[in-house]
């Protein structure tokens, strides 16, 4: 199993979304390279913790190619907002792409090449590795499964 850590804005819509995609075989949200240990969701929003709302993906690769997983994502954030996604505004909605495996980052620069064409302003994702990850709180945890209908700024209807 391969893994990557994505920050997409909300990460309730992210982890929904990405979820869904054949190969995808686990999922949890949480806090990524913050300042502090152990975060919690208020440390986090209030915006001086320097974490970033993160979703941790676990993936086939079997299945589905680190490539494949990452243009997903590209699809459904917009890489040029700062700090915003959606009608979420705060440094914990910034998008950001953190990896694991060093050999990883040659594929991430690659599918970011192909964004850079897409956008006339510059892309702010943030592409570093991954610092620190600690999970969030459990009522966030599959949070759109476990509230149908609950807040989420991604389309999930495709």
């Amino acid at each position: 199993m391969k893994e990557i850590y994505l920050a997409g804005g909300c990460f309730w819509g992210v982890e929904e979304y990405l979820s869904r995609i054949e190969g995808v075989v686990g999922s949890e949200v949480g806090y990524a390279n913050g300042n502090i240990k152990n975060p919690s969701y208020e440390q986090v929003c209030s915006g001086t913790t320097g974490h970033t709302e993160t979703t941790h993906i676990e993936f086939n690769e079997k299945v589905i190619s680190l490539e494949e997983v990452l243009n997903k994502f590209w699809s459904i954030i917009d890489p040029t907002l700062i700090n915003k996604q959606g009608p979420d505004i705060g440094s914990q909605y910034r998008t950001g792409i953190y990896y694991t495996d060093l050999e990883d980052k040659d594929i991430i620069l690659k599918t970011l090449e192909r964004q850079k064409e897409k956008y006339k302003d510059p892309i702010a994702t943030e592409i570093e590795p991954l610092k620190s990850f600690y999970k969030a709180e459990e009522y966030h945890q599959k949070y759109l499964k476990k509230n149908p209908g609950g807040y989420c700024h991604i389309d999930l209807n495709d």
